[in-house]
């Protein structure tokens, strides 16, 4: 049923304009959401494209490092890079960068950075237990610096010239907008994100910049949600979104990611929600 998802998306973008050639940077792209990003942008970029994956599993990117590089599967010409890192160290972020250097040519026209990488982070209290400050720290150090960071070293790295396209995404969340009990850091995490991106979309009116909140998927992290929520009637809410059926699938949700940025006509720092599409 993926694969057949897969499909149906690139069929329906398959009049719209190809990103290019892109030199594509994806974080947390070892498996769900992520994983999907990099397989269904292979199929959008224009050969000549190259591929920087990030991860903390190398096992699984090397997996994905030879799908996309798989000349049967019609990605012919794609020159794919994996950077096993742990984004919440400053070494991990340079690798990243270093990465991003080596493999671009100055026949890229497309410099795109998705920012997938993420956690939940304890959600099993509330904001009053969090007495512990390096535990805090932690958790924003990999979801909130090393975002922002890395984006401002890859913006650096490719500056703007003339005929280069550049975008970044951020995979945020309706957590974004919204407040859920005992997900303060994942909420907080959320909406600093968003707010940062809306800043650069201020500051740098050349470049593309989207949050796109991909809805309930179906991955670990809805799984964690919903075996360590300490909010009962959270926990009980997710566990009947699973129940019902009521999840997205990866390939679903990736296929309208795919679409707005082909069209291209979304409004730079807008935060779109799966549903708003």
């Amino acid at each position: 049923p993926q694969a057949n998802l897969t499909t149906q998306h690139i069929e329906e973008v398959a009049n719209l304009p190809y990103l290019g050639r892109a030199l594509c940077i994806i974080t947390g792209a070892s498996r769900g959401f992520g994983r999907t990003i990099a397989q269904e942008l292979s199929h959008v970029v224009k050969p000549g494209s190259a591929f920087v994956l990030v991860a903390r599993s190398g096992d699984d990117l090397r997996t994905l490092q030879a799908e996309l590089t798989d000349s049967e599967a019609g990605r012919a010409g794609l020159r794919v890079q994996y950077v096993e890192a742990d984004l919440g160290l400053p070494e991990g972020l340079e690798r990243v960068t270093t990465a991003a250097k080596e493999v671009a040519t100055d026949l890229i026209d497309h410099v795109l950075l998705v920012n997938n990488a993420g956690s939940l982070g304890d959600i099993s209290g509330f904001t009053k237990s969090f007495t512990d400050m390096a535990e805090v720290n932690s958790y924003l150090s990999l979801n909130v610096s090393s975002f922002l960071c890395l984006t401002a070293q890859i913006l650096q790295a490719f500056p703007q010239r003339p005929g280069l396209r550049r975008s970044v995404v951020n995979i945020s969340s309706l957590c974004a907008l919204k407040p859920f009990s005992s997900w303060v850091l994942y909420c907080s995490g959320k909406a600093a994100r968003d707010m940062i991106f809306r800043v650069l979309a201020e500051e740098e009116p050349d470049l593309r910049v989207l949050n796109y909140a991909p809805g309930p998927l179906d991955t670990d992290m809805q799984l964690e949600a919903r075996s360590k929520s300490g909010d009962m009637l959270l926990r009980k809410s997710c566990n009947e979104m699973f129940s019902k059926g009521q999840l997205l699938s990866c390939e679903e949700s990736c296929g309208k990611l795919m679409k707005l940025l082909m069209e291209n006509t979304y409004t730079s720092g807008a935060h779109i929600d799966f549903y708003d599409i």
